[in-house]
């Protein structure tokens, strides 16, 4: 399991094409037609996709409310919100028979290389948000004497964020495909069903602490 994954596709030999970028496309797609569907004939009495999105969007307008206030929360759920359901959907997507084990497809929060540059957008939506909030609070923020310390809180967070949601959804495809090729049948569905919460408990982590570190930056 230690080895490198080779990529499937190489472009002019220098851009990869690995099976966690093709499953990530492939989910970006998805709820791409999703959304199209929903949002072309909205209805005031909605059917049952409609209405399950929207109890989803509402629950979680009521979570970062819970973070950051109504205000704030309904002004940051344009990036928030994609952010927990794309990971949400990536962390799950481990969880489709053969995507573990395929060679074509893998949970695109098992590379470290997603979950970092899910981490470095992360770290720049703060950064932008709290200046736009506010160039001098931005600045007073920083002034203090500990601001070496300070400094060095930021450049680790999305650090921090990035390993922690890999090592986490890496460590279980790792587990389940071990189970696999001891027991191919009764242990791994034992583990899958308990990745259903763990997966979503991993997302919810993330945003939280996202919504949390923007927070530092916005109170008064």
């Amino acid at each position: 399991m230690g080895e490198a994954r080779e990529p499937l596709i190489r472009i002019f030999g220098i851009l990869d094409i690995s099976a966690e970028v093709v499953t990530m496309f492939a989910l970006i797609a998805v709820v791409a037609v999703i959304s199209l569907i929903v949002t072309h004939d909205l209805k005031d009495r909605p059917g049952r996709l409609q209405n399950m999105i929207e109890a989803g969007v509402e629950y979680l307008d009521g979570f970062f409310a819970d973070i950051l206030g109504r205000r704030k929360a309904r002004k940051y759920i344009f990036f928030l919100a994609p952010l927990f359901v794309f990971i949400l959907l990536c962390n799950y997507s481990g969880l489709i028979p053969g995507v573990g084990i395929s060679k074509y497809f893998k949970a695109p929060t098992s590379s470290l290389s997603v979950t970092l540059g899910l981490s470095i957008c992360t770290f720049f939506f703060i950064q932008i948000s709290a200046i736009r909030a506010g160039v001098r609070h931005y600045i007073l923020h920083f002034l203090t004497p500990i601001v070496p310390l300070l400094l060095l809180d930021e450049i680790i967070k999305p650090a921090s964020l990035s390993l922690r949601l890999f090592g986490n959804i890496f460590g279980e495809e790792t587990v389940l495909e071990n189970l696999y090729e001891i027991l191919p049948i009764g242990a791994p569905m034992i583990m899958m069903l308990l990745s259903v919460l763990f997966c979503a408990i991993q997302a919810m982590v993330y945003t939280m602490l996202t919504a949390s570190y923007l927070n530092e930056f916005l109170e008064d």
